[in-house]
């Protein structure tokens, strides 16, 4: 028998970071010595990203590059930081603009931009496998993660701190009860694909913890806790019981999607609304129920067959007597077996029947006095102060359990159990406070490093460490630890600031040089691991269709609010379903905002490189392929930009052809053709004009190659 009584342990230990050994593990030299694990190292003297990288260079004997002009600078900063391109009016401002500053006050009103949020926001999905479906064979809507979408876009556009930030996703409902924000936030905790209609609950149960045990390792901390959830791992200092150790913190977790986001005055408010309204139908429900309490036996009755005894037992199990580890099975249990009082009113015959449809008349005429649904999130909470107990899993099989394991953080940084706080009367157990409080502590060498490597990478293309997701002895070494390490210490000094630390990296030189290829410098460092120029790359599929969009001029801009639907091409079929007639509007809405589904990614960001949601992605695939020609070429919705953005280019009356180019390549590049752009442009309308018969046909077309080119696809 698999269940078992489960008490909440009571262990010591404060969360220290020295190295340290375990009694039953001796760490290898390498590991003990490894950067990641070190405490930041600062520098004695003051420094700078640009002298610290030209330190390197000078080192190699490379020559950087200089400074990118003015058109190539505001256009990167636009697409980095809101991944959409200038307004040919901000193109105009900075170039006109003479002051020393020019460039700081183009990144500081980048920043200030709600669309910075929305770009930011779609890295951190990926890392949070971020999804509007549970995945598997029947891919259902999850109808309230949105919210997390939002609660991350709001984040980053007021500079939330990062420790805050992290605290939230992990802990938010324990740091900060009443805090909808932070309730919202643990969603992040939510995000696993999730076979919500499997039979082996225990099983599931599982699945789900190693899940969110390998997500907040991957991504907190840079390690590949994954890799010890069935043995040491082979080259970290990971061992097999700290990912129980880690696993063990969310060992009392439960999935809550209808945590209810009203203020306590709201809340009085509608419950008084419900009370009227239960108070006017009670009579009428009272007997609706008693007409249907004999097919709803036998529905459940039916429902339960599949499951196996005990958790039948579970469900039929007097509450007072369920036990922690029996309390989560049967929240886990209980969507499957809740039976619709409309599925058994379907199965009354005769006078039954038409007395409940009578019933429920009458029930209808009381609407108006019924509160409309409380507004819900779809989060992860603990399911009150007692956890079950965690145990070491012999291959990670989870109906093979060994030794009792206790909440503790990395050997090799702390060997001791967690120290968790008894509190009398709590909700909660605590423990992902304490986790949390661990993970944003400023002397936690690996959570500090990983969230600013992380940064550079999305700048860059690559980060100072090339894998963002592991810091191990198998992922690449950073190519410049002082610059890392200057930069983390410089961003926990500033208060977890992640606006400041964007500031401070485009401001230096090496963000704003150009792209240019040198010769010589690729003779020595062909792949620019030591940043003598400017990495130029392919802009992801989101940045491509939301450039398309405002160059057409069809953007729409509004914030926040549920997933939207944009036309499928002919023949895409969805398991879980697709919204077909969404507003023409509202499908223009920016990429962040379109449905996920698990099982189907959107074409066209799938043509791009869209990462698969079932697990957290650290950076995506950059190909080229012609999979996306063809996308470009041939997609429904790329033709219509290219027509909406030829009709904004003549609504103009009495503009010149020559007036037209300009335009055209102001929207499209921020720049005028050059002479040889201008004839070949000329020439290229005459030859489509005589295949199309139309002129204005042709300008069609002659946007459409502006949208598809190199120059537009690719951050430069």
């Amino acid at each position: 028998m698999l269940l078992r009584a489960w008490i909440l342990l009571l262990v010591g230990g404060m969360s220290i970071f020295l190295l340290a050994e375990t009694a039953k593990k001796d760490f290898t030299p390498m590991q003990k010595k490894w950067w990641a694990f070190q405490p930041l190292q600062r520098s004695g003297t003051p420094t700078s990203i640009d002298a610290l990288v030209q330190g390197k260079l000078k080192d190699k004997g490379i020559v950087a590059n200089g400074s990118a002009d003015r058109v190539t600078l505001l256009r990167r900063a636009s697409l980095v930081l809101t991944g959409l391109p200038p307004t040919p009016e901000e193109t105009q401002a900075f170039l006109t603009d003479g002051s020393a500053n020019a460039f700081e006050k183009q990144v500081d009103r980048l920043l200030a931009s709600p669309h910075y949020g929305e770009r930011w926001a779609r890295h951190w999905l990926d890392l949070a496998r971020y999804a509007d479906s549970e995945g598997f064979k029947s891919d259902e809507t999850r109808p309230n993660v949105w919210r997390y979408r939002d609660y991350v876009i709001r984040s980053f556009n007021s500079d939330k701190p990062y420790d805050r930030f992290v605290k939230e996703q992990i802990a938010g409902d324990e740091l900060y009860p009443g805090n909808a924000d932070a309730l919202v936030a643990t969603g992040f905790n939510r995000h696993f694909p999730d076979e919500s209609n499997a039979a082996n609950i225990m099983q599931r149960r599982q699945e789900l913890l190693n899940d969110v045990t390998d997500t907040t390792g991957s991504v907190f901390l840079g390690m590949t806790y994954g890799c010890a959830r069935c043995h040491d791992h082979k080259f970290d200092p990971i061992l097999h019981k700290d990912y129980y150790r880690l696993q063990s913190f969310f060992a009392n977790t439960r999935i809550e999607d209808h945590a209810v986001l009203q203020s306590s005055a709201e809340r009085q408010g509608w419950q008084a609304a419900y009370d009227a309204w239960d108070a006017k139908t009670s009579g009428i429900r009272g007997e609706m129920a008693a007409l249907t309490e004999a097919p709803a036996k036998k529905i459940l009755a039916d429902k339960l067959q599949k499951f196996p005894e005990e958790i039948q037992e579970v469900v039929a199990m007097a509450p007072e007597k369920r036990n922690a580890f029996q309390w989560q099975m049967y929240m886990k249990v209980k969507p499957q077996v809740t039976v619709n009082e409309k599925d058994a009113a379907a199965k009354l015959k005769s006078a039954e029947a038409k007395r409940y449809a009578e019933l429920a008349a009458s029930l209808k005429e009381f609407e108006g006095m019924k509160p409309a649904e409380q507004p819900v999130a779809q989060a992860m909470v603990d399911h009150g102060a007692e956890a079950p107990k965690t145990f070491l899993l012999k291959g990670g099989n989870h109906d093979n359990p060994q030794e009792e394991i206790a909440p503790g953080f990395l050997s090799i940084l702390d060997p001791t159990e967690a120290k968790i706080p008894t509190v009398a009367g709590a909700a909660t157990t605590g423990r992902r406070s304490v986790l949390a409080n661990w993970l944003a502590d400023a002397k936690n060498p690996l959570s500090t490093r990983v969230i600013v490597n992380r940064v550079w990478h999305y700048h860059f293309g690559t980060g100072i460490a090339g894998t963002p997701s592991d810091l191990g002895l198998m992922g690449e070494r950073p190519t410049n630890l002082p610059l890392l390490d200057h930069l983390t210490a410089q961003f926990v000094d500033g208060g977890w600031s992640l606006k400041k630390l964007h500031k401070t990296i485009m401001m230096s030189a090496v963000w704003q040089q150009s792209s240019e290829f040198s010769e010589s410098a690729a003779k020595v460092d062909p792949e620019n691991k030591y940043l003598w120029r400017f990495p130029r790359r392919r802009l992801e599929g989101e940045v491509i269709r939301d450039s398309m969009l405002a160059t057409s001029g069809r953007l729409n801009a509004a914030l926040y609010g549920p997933s939207v639907f944009p036309p499928l091409p002919a023949g895409v079929e969805t398991r879980g379903g697709w919204k077909k007639n969404e507003s023409r509007e509202n499908a223009d809405r920016r990429s962040i905002y379109v449905f996920v589904r698990r099982n189907t990614r959107y074409p066209m960001f799938e043509a791009f490189d869209m990462p698969d949601t079932h697990e957290s992605c650290a950076r995506r695939n950059n190909t080229v392929s012609p999979a996306q020609s063809l996308e470009l070429m041939n997609s429904a919705m790329v033709n219509d930009w290219s027509r909406s953005f030829a009709e904004r280019l003549q609504n103009d009356q009495g503009v010149s052809r020559d007036g037209l180019f300009d335009k055209a390549w102001k929207l499209a590049y921020n720049r005028t053709p050059r002479a040889d752009e201008r004839t070949a442009a000329a020439d290229f309308l005459a030859a489509q004009t005589k295949i199309t018969g139309d002129e204005k046909t042709a300008f069609v077309d002659l946007c459409h190659m502006l949208l598809s080119s190199n120059e537009f696809l690719y951050l430069n």
